[in-house]
């Protein structure tokens, strides 16, 4: 089993984040898929290859600034998602090729479920027990136990993630 994974490490500007109603997820474009880039691959402890796109390592992504929902389309328009760390040795696969490259911070997979369905009583509350890596659907652990992952103290709006950064920019 192969999981193709795309890490969206495009810098945010909330000029670019304004987002109108028909906004949708992309569908995978085939020559896309064909012709996609990979520029690591990792194996994990479940024996799932893993296949990375990292957008600061291509030069026509390089520098390119985008929001959540764009960078999520450039990998699956690619056959591939946006990153969903799901154990401590991906994690730490990741952290050190962003450092590597030098990467302030990227979008990840992470979100919040705040759609039909999430009113279920595991998922309350929501800003708690509502993440989940929507590249693999795979829940994340609550939010008050920061040993769940990596997640920043001080996120770009000054607190604690996840924030839902994203959704906080449209308003």
């Amino acid at each position: 089993m192969s999981r193709h994974i795309c890490l969206a490490g495009f810098a945010l500007l909330a000029a670019l984040c304004v987002a109108d109603a028909q906004r949708r997820l992309a569908l995978p474009d085939p020559k896309s898929c064909a012709n996609r880039v990979r520029h690591s691959t990792y194996r994990d402890a479940r024996g799932i290859l893993h296949s990375y796109f990292f957008s600061w390592e291509h030069a026509p992504t390089r520098s390119l600034e985008v929001d959540w929902l764009d960078a999520r389309n450039i990998c699956r328009r690619h056959c591939m998602d946006a990153v969903s760390l799901e154990t401590p040795q991906e994690n730490e696969f990741i952290k050190q090729r962003i450092a590597r490259g030098n990467v302030r911070y990227i979008w990840t997979s992470g979100r919040k479920c705040n759609f039909a369905g999430c009113d279920r009583t595991d998922l309350q509350p929501p800003n708690v027990n509502g993440w989940f890596w929507s590249g693999s659907g795979a829940k994340i652990g609550p939010t008050t136990q920061r040993n769940t992952g990596d997640w920043s103290y001080t996120g770009g709006y000054g607190q604690a993630q996840p924030d839902n950064r994203e959704a906080a920019q449209k308003t």
